[in-house]
């Protein structure tokens, strides 16, 4: 028969300590020797009861019994929590802020666009302002002008508060003055007044 190694011996030796000690504590009640305490521990003996029955909660006050009832209105009087002597805080309507007022674009940002063109003649045309610059200048169209010197402009400038109109190769076919809402002017050759209105 081999011989058992020494940690098998030590974990038998600890398994029996336990059994031991287990057997001890679950023994069975003791007696005890009678003193102070033993009267405590004596049986008591149960008192009957009522019978209990169940009904539904009556509702807390203020409240209706019915779900669908409206609410109580608050109670009259000063509101918990808040000092009645204190004067009441009234607070202020809030009045909107104005509206900004109307962005006005002054300079070659506000001529920019189409125009309808008027002679001293009464005669009117379609001139068309553009953003898109041609050399030092920007480009400008013209559509329906009988006015020679108003239906050969291809460029256009803004200098000193003045529009200037020019002609292929750079000669000047009008100057305007920006009055109100529109362009006021004369054409340069002739000298006939000009108008250009959106």
């Amino acid at each position: 028969m081999p011989r058992p190694s020494p940690s098998l011996i030590a974990v038998l030796c600890l398994s029996a300590g336990l059994g031991a000690c287990a057997s001890d504590r679950f023994e069975g009640p003791k007696t005890r020797a009678p003193g102070p305490r033993a009267e405590f521990e004596a049986p008591v003996a149960a008192i009957p009861s009522g019978t209990v029955t169940a009904a539904p909660l009556a509702p807390p006050p203020g409240a209706s019994a019915s779900p669908d009832a409206p609410p109580p209105p608050p109670p009259p009087g000063p509101v918990a929590g808040l000092n009645p002597s204190a004067p009441a805080v009234v607070a202020e309507p809030v009045t909107p802020p104005p509206p900004p007022p109307p962005v006005t674009t002054t300079g070659r940002a506000a001529v920019v666009g189409g125009w309808d063109a008027r002679d001293a003649t009464g005669a009117s045309c379609r001139v068309t302002l553009s953003s898109t610059p041609s050399l030092d200048l920007y480009k400008a169209s013209t559509s329906g002008c009988s006015n020679k010197e108003l239906g050969r402009v291809s460029a256009w400038d803004y200098r000193d508060g003045e529009v200037y109109l020019y002609q292929p190769g750079g000669s000047v076919a009008a100057r305007l003055r920006q009055g109100g809402a529109g362009l006021d002017g004369a054409l340069t050759k002739s000298g006939a007044s000009l108008a250009l209105n959106r």
